[in-house]
């Protein structure tokens, strides 16, 4: 029986322990380390802190603070207890990062094992899934593809829908490799036009490869498919291409006019036979391309076909970007795109059943999607892998920085908004479960990747006192234009600071040849060591920021068992940290449902100690 990893009353017990103790110190997760020097927040350490930590050096920091793991602790002084315990209570309340690895896996590598032979190409993945797809996302798309498929097994549901789902490279995946159903949507018309370019390469590929070795036995193409090449775990091919619908998922929206937006893939324009032989040539896709404001797009291998949609249109939704740039992106070589108009069925007409998915969805999207799968009747289970904490809604910043507005539907209780934390009622009423914009921001670090980098040494670790020590004069000169985003100074660490700083002030505005203090300047550059401890500190509460925020996810499930016929969730560590640094995945299902997939993977949390 899927069950969850700790009872509810043990996770309602957490949260009251994770937020007392990031309340107690919200002065360090809620600071920003460029206004180090200019806030002084050396100075805002207890006394007693201050002399042990200086002195570190960087392999120092990384073994005895950031490493939960490192055995050999050898203290160059005697630490103080406050400072013991700190590091102790954020290691003990955070949830276990470590993904279970594979056979094989070498321990403390970078990459998994699948990159050790090639460093882009991973070895477990058949080689029509990695084209256009970097290292980390092969890496991410074959192990959560492994996970939604043995949900659709045990759920016996083939049918699945991919929110967020960017260029499509883990809706290809699922529906190519291992032979679901899937409707893909994304709201920005681009990124659609572009998957459904990339579903056309594909088909393509498999075409070539078929004609390298047609034979007179051949009866299908499944027969000689290159997709289990490498990968044995790839099932059979699908014979139905995905569905790409462009729409923006409101989170104020119903779980119905979800579902209406999902029915705009239900109906496909299959185009004309194409004459066979490699030395055809084919229509041009962008001839018969529609813009892909509210509409759907499926690819196909099937030729002859003879469907005629329906066409009806729906509400209007938000995108990114222009119609023409998704029109005119939508050409592709091998022109295997076809287009399809809106089908006007709504959720009155029945929708089938099937597994909700979304690959670091961003900011309230991934809250959005765990309320449709509570709500929702037709959404069995669901794999939610969240990113972007910042740009969560919260009550006290329901518009941070670079959300897009939502509109609230005339059907919805203006009165009783829903934000993206916390989403569980229990959270919601204890003192001090705020989260600042800042500490939301800081668990979106890699605290494995900081680690090597300290282990390292090297320059680049300067960056972060070169900007602290730019801020002073920039809040000096213009308090109004204080924490202005300089963006990233291309190899910063290589720069002397008076160049680093000629570009950075032009960036904001103030003239380059500002005067600087040269001796004020060289003082805040020898406290570097202090820097990269501060940020240290704030980083070790990084993991114990997104347990809160995910906890709560899992006690609004609990929550709502009722409503959703009874829920049972896990929280997995899917992917490698030192390679996919959000790597945990929100695995629910209605309760109805019995499985004991991924024992091994789910077990790791039984491990959770107590502070």
């Amino acid at each position: 029986m899927f069950t969850s990893s700790l009872p509810a009353e043990q996770q309602r017990e957490l949260a009251k322990k994770l937020t007392t103790f990031l309340s107690q110190y919200s002065h360090v997760s809620d600071s920003y380390i460029i206004e180090f020097f200019s806030k002084d927040h050396w100075q805002s350490l207890p006394n007693t802190w201050q002399p042990v930590l200086q002195d570190l050096t960087y392999r120092q920091v990384a073994d005895l603070l950031l490493d939960a793991t490192h055995g050999d602790r050898r203290y160059p002084s005697v630490w103080p207890l406050s400072l013991l315990a700190f590091r102790a209570t954020a290691h003990a309340l955070a949830f276990p990062r470590e993904c279970r690895r594979e056979r094989g896996g070498a321990v403390g590598s970078v990459k998994p094992e699948e990159f050790l032979d090639n460093q882009s190409q991973s070895s477990l993945l058949g080689h029509i899934f990695r084209k256009h797809v970097k290292p980390k996302k092969q890496h991410e798309i074959r192990k959560l593809g492994s996970l939604v498929k043995e949900l659709c097994d045990q759920t016996d549901c083939n049918k699945v829908v991919d929110v967020g789902s960017g260029q499509g490279h883990l809706t290809r995946f699922l529906s190519f490799g291992l032979g679901l159903s899937v409707t893909a949507i994304e709201a920005d018309g681009t990124l659609v036009a572009t998957a459904s370019k990339f579903d056309g390469q594909l088909l393509c590929a498999l075409e070539k490869e078929a004609q390298k070795k047609v034979a007179a036995s051949l009866k299908s193409l499944h027969a000689i498919s290159p997709l289990t090449k490498n990968c044995s775990s790839l099932g059979p091919v699908s014979r139905s291409s995905p569905r790409h619908v462009a729409g923006w998922v409101n989170p104020k929206a119903s779980w119905e006019a979800f579902i209406k937006q999902l029915s705009a893939a239900q109906c496909v324009n299959e185009r004309p036979p194409i004459p066979p032989g490699p030395s055809k040539k084919r229509p041009r896709a962008s001839e018969q391309v529609d813009p892909p404001c509210s509409h759907a797009v499926q690819t196909s291998r099937r030729r002859g076909s003879t469907d005629s949609p329906e066409s009806e249109s729906t509400s209007q939704h938000q995108f990114r970007k222009s119609e023409s740039e998704g029109a005119s992106s939508a050409a592709n070589c091998c022109s295997c795109v076809q287009s399809v108009r809106q089908e006007g069925a709504g959720p009155e007409r029945g929708h089938p059943d099937f597994v909700l998915t979304g690959l670091h969805a961003c900011g309230d999207l991934s809250a959005t999607l765990l309320r449709h799968f509570v709500n929702c009747p037709h959404v069995r289970a669901i794999t939610s892998v969240a990113c972007c904490y910042m740009k969560i809604t919260t009550k006290e910043n329901p518009n941070p920085p670079g959300l897009v507005p939502a509109t609230q539907p005339p059907d919805q209780d203006a009165d009783h908004p829903e934000f993206g934390y916390p989403m569980s009622s229990w959270v919601g009423g204890l003192p001090g479960h705020r989260l600042s914009y800042k500490a939301r921001e800081g668990a979106c670090h890699a605290v494995e990747d900081y680690a090597r980098r300290l282990r390292e040494g090297g320059e680049a670790l300067r960056t972060h006192c070169y900007r602290a020590t730019l801020e002073t004069f920039i809040a000096d000169t213009r308090p109004d234009l204080r924490r202005a985003g300089i963006q990233t100074v291309k190899k910063a660490h290589l720069l002397p600071f008076t160049e680093y700083a000629r570009l950075g002030l032009a960036r904001v505005g103030l003239p380059p040849g500002l005067p600087l203090d040269p001796e004020r300047v060289e003082a805040m550059l020898e406290q570097q060591g202090r820097v990269v401890v501060y940020f240290s500190l704030a980083l070790l509460l990084a993991p114990v920021v997104e347990t809160l925020v995910l906890l709560d996810r899992m006690i609004y499930l609990q929550e709502n068992a009722s409503s959703a016929a009874g829920v049972d969730s896990q929280l997995v560590p899917l992917f490698d940290p030192n390679f996919s640094p959000r790597n945990f995945v929100l695995v629910a299902l209605k309760s109805q449902v019995h499985q004991s997939v991924f024992e091994d993977e789910l077990s790791v949390f039984k491990r959770h100690k107590e502070p």
